[in-house]
């Protein structure tokens, strides 16, 4: 197969069948064997009944129904499983994504050898209060994971199997697949403009709530790439700082005391410091050896290192 395509929503029964009779128009088009998978996150406005009417007597249309809302992210990563096309695309289920653009970024995966390609809205159909502060994570996130995108959260995405089959998406995680991408060893990373629609039908289910959830997003997938495998190396070396400029201060103090001035060591607030220090330190470093523990036990610490075997 092809291509498969992963349509998560939530209440976008208005779009379901025309988005639907697009993809499918495209593929055919270019004699594509396919499959469109829509994930429905806990849709109650009957979503899930349009679906089971689309795949009726169509063995290109497969459905996945979720007993309550879970987020995008699981969606995206259970859509993943099923997938059977050798290029996996993304889409949002709003009609803002064009179908069209499926495929060029087939071609790109299978052409050009990249491991992912993500959109980029570079003419958004948003209001600004959506587009400030979307720049500003894009930014961020280039800052910190070195990864040269324009639009890490855009929908539109293509895929080698091989990565959707690699990674897992979880809580919000979804704004990040790319650095996710970028962790698990695939990183032929690449990016193509694409068009970007005024939203059809219904309303954005995301609200003011995503920008404070996307900086904390931000933090987790910045700690779990540089640190998630060596947690030692953080813990332990601010540990160490710390215990060290804790003991510094006892011997400073020590040495005031008998040799210097004369009083106690209790009296002086700088004492204070110097214990707390000593004990954050020693907490940090302890943390960090637990971690240290848990990372070599996990089951999938090697997860990503084999690439092919011949033999």
């Amino acid at each position: 197969m092809d291509i498969s395509v992963v349509l998560p929503l939530y209440n976008e029964a208005d779009s379901l069948k025309e988005l639907a009779e697009w993809i499918e128009r495209v593929m055919k088009e270019n004699e594509f064997q396919y499959e469109i998978i829509f994930v429905d996150d806990g849709s109650q406005d009957g979503s899930w009944e349009i679906i089971e009417g689309l795949s009726e007597g169509n063995k290109n249309i497969k459905g996945v129904r979720f007993r309550r809302n879970y987020g995008k992210s699981a969606a995206l990563n259970e859509g993943f499983k099923h997938t059977k096309g050798e290029v996996v695309i993304t889409m949002d289920s709003d009609l803002q994504d064009s179908p069209e653009e499926i495929p060029e970024l087939y071609r790109m995966v299978k052409e050009e050898g990249l491991d992912l390609v993500s959109g980029w809205k570079k003419n958004r159909k948003d209001p600004l209060t959506k587009t400030i502060p979307t720049k500003l994570y894009n930014w961020t996130t280039r800052k910190v994971s070195g990864i040269r995108l324009h639009d890490f959260n855009c929908g539109l995405k293509a895929y080698r199997s091989q990565v959707v089959k690699s990674i897992e998406v979880y809580g919000e995680m979804h704004r990040y697949i790319p650095v996710i991408v970028k962790w698990a060893g695939f990183g032929k990373i690449g990016e193509k403009v694409v068009q970007h629609q005024k939203r059809k039908y219904g309303k954005t289910k995301f609200g003011l709530e995503r920008f404070f959830n996307g900086f904390l997003d931000l933090l987790t997938i910045t700690f779990v790439t540089r640190f998630g495998g060596k947690p030692m190396h953080l813990f332990g070396f601010l540990g160490t700082l710390l215990f060290l400029a804790g003991f510094v201060i006892a011997l400073y103090l020590a040495y005031a005391k008998f040799f210097w001035m004369g009083y106690r060591m209790t009296e002086r607030p700088l004492f204070y410091f110097g214990l707390l220090a000593m004990i954050i330190g020693s907490q940090l470093f302890l943390a960090g050896f637990l971690g240290e523990l848990i990372s070599r036990k996990a089951s999938d610490r090697n997860k990503y290192l084999i690439e092919k075997i011949i033999g």
